[in-house]
């Protein structure tokens, strides 16, 4: 990791651009959609988890390379910057606070942050569970930049399924 924080802000004008796209082909909104998004964000990151491999304890098998982790990672950022869209979340800079090292334990953390968001959907939750989200970061020794990026060829991954039919 190269430094303390990481700057979100520039991709919630990116997912809302997406978001309007999606919502406009398929007669969605996010009213509509919201279950169903927090779903695909704990689908999501369980593809992260099992690509990581961390709850493996089974299995002498590497994790997958670094490009496919981050991959995955970016999938489940998608899915959070879309759930604060709806709630007028439009900037995010979060300071990196790890205080579970354990990545497993970290992602347990997310999922229930996920699903407390579900049942609460309030600015206070979203934070927490796109905090705790983010602070998987520093685990992996990923960069700011490399997330960011991993993020945005996803972006065009998904307007490329989304123009495909996909």
């Amino acid at each position: 990791m190269t430094g303390d924080y990481i700057d979100l802000t520039p991709c919630f004008a990116l997912q809302e651009e997406l978001d309007a796209e999606i919502a406009l082909a398929h007669g969605v909104d996010y009213d509509s959609t919201f279950t169903r998004r927090v779903l695909a964000l704990l689908v999501e990151l369980g593809e992260f988890a099992n690509e990581t491999r961390c709850f493996k304890y089974w299995s002498f098998k590497e994790p997958s390379p670094k490009e496919k982790i981050l991959d995955e990672y970016a999938d489940g950022l998608h899915f959070l910057l879309s759930l604060g869209i709806p709630l007028g979340v439009r900037e995010y800079r979060h300071y990196f606070r790890v205080d579970i090292k354990d990545l497993s334990e970290a992602i347990v953390r997310v999922y229930d942050d996920v699903s407390k968001l579900h049942d609460e959907y309030t600015v206070e939750r979203y934070a927490k569970a796109f905090g705790d989200y983010l602070n998987i970061i520093p685990l992996f020794d990923f960069g700011e930049g490399e997330v960011i990026d991993a993020y945005v060829k996803k972006m065009a991954v998904n307007h490329k399924r989304q123009k495909d039919k996909y």
